[in-house]
């Protein structure tokens, strides 16, 4: 039980990478604070098998103020600390760059960029406060590691995350918090059936084929899982990981060599 009291807030919580994570932290020991925009009822009832000592679901927007001071102070209220944060939000669009709208940008960068760090900000008060350190986790992606013709925004907001993650852990290094990322390859989770319908749309493709071309091209011959991430977020969450700080580690099947 390598987390066994930890408590952990965990973004995007609902569904795919978020919500796999949040069952192995589980299983690891940890209490979680499970936050998405879908309904907290939908959450909760769906890790209700841990009991309400172990697990609190909030529903929250990370764009907004009030609803980052409110997931952190329920957390603070319900467990009396934070330990980890696993920062996972996130929106994805695409189309072509010179159809991009400002609507999207801004969209875009509310949630991935800025929800992210203003989360990240707040929670590291509180471990900062306590004196006990912690870990922070961001979620970037391969996508923040290149450009893309059709994704532009996506990708900037997958660098930002890169960024904030180096900048962060320089920050809170003297705290002994280690701050770090997890940047996925192309991972087969809800959020990829409307990618491969906007892959289908603006480069002329069959529903799906673009799911297939992909995952043929990732090296270990496949799509990623949501549960193909857990590992790499219990380890930068134990303390196994003390060690380390600044990084953002690919876990991608080999699509990615940095």
């Amino acid at each position: 039980m390598v987390l066994n009291d930890k408590v952990a807030v965990l973004t995007g919580a609902a569904s795919g990478i978020g919500e796999a994570v949040a069952r192995r932290y589980l299983e690891a020991g940890a209490k979680c604070v499970l936050v998405d925009v879908k309904p907290a009822a939908d959450i909760a009832q769906r890790f209700a098998s841990y009991g309400p000592d172990r697990v609190i679901a909030i529903q929250a927007d990370v764009t907004r103020r009030d609803d980052i001071d409110r997931i952190v102070s329920s957390a603070i209220e319900h467990f009396g600390h934070i330990d980890i944060l696993f920062n996972n939000a996130a929106l994805f669009d695409m189309r072509p760059l010179l159809e991009e709208s400002w609507d999207i940008y801004d969209r875009l960068f509310a949630v991935n960029v800025k929800g992210m760090y203003f989360l990240m900000q707040a929670v590291a008060r509180q471990m900062v406060e306590r004196g006990q350190g912690g870990k922070i986790i961001n979620m970037s992606s391969q996508a923040g590691r290149r450009g893309e013709a059709l994704v532009s925004h996506y990708c900037a907001t997958k660098a930002a995350v890169l960024s904030y993650t180096q900048s962060a852990a320089l920050a809170l290094a003297p705290h002994h918090i280690n701050v770090n990322g997890i940047a996925p390859g192309v991972v087969d989770t809800p959020m990829w059936d409307s990618v491969d319908g906007l892959f289908a749309k603006y480069e002329g493709l069959q529903p799906g084929e673009k799911k297939k071309q992909v995952g043929k091209a990732v090296p270990l011959g496949r799509m990623g899982l949501p549960d193909d991430l857990t590992g790499a977020a219990l380890f930068l969450a134990s303390r196994d990981s003390d060690y380390i700080t600044a990084q953002t580690l690919n876990v991608d099947g080999g699509n990615w060599m940095s």
